[in-house]
């Protein structure tokens, strides 16, 4: 845990796992085990990206992960 890269990362990653724990206890989920690989993939990504200095990518591929997480896991933002 040495960069920024590495605490967002594990930040987002550690929110999916409560969603995905939250979700999966309800009676009928609204998604699937699968729909969670894309985010996860890509908070790997920006987080490898981000420690080797290629900044730009990795902010991009966090704003991607945050946009997926918002348009398909449906991620209700607090106060809203």
């Amino acid at each position: 845990m040495e960069t920024p890269f590495d605490w967002v990362t594990v930040i987002i990653f550690a929110g999916m796992v409560v969603l995905f724990l939250q979700r999966s206890s309800m009676d009928e989920p609204p998604d699937s085990i699968w729909q969670y690989l894309p985010p996860a993939v890509g908070c790997a990504l920006a987080n490898y990206l981000g420690n080797e200095g290629y900044v730009v990518p990795a902010v991009a591929v966090l704003i991607a992960v945050g946009v997926y997480l918002i348009r398909v896991l449906h991620v209700r933002m607090p106060g809203a």
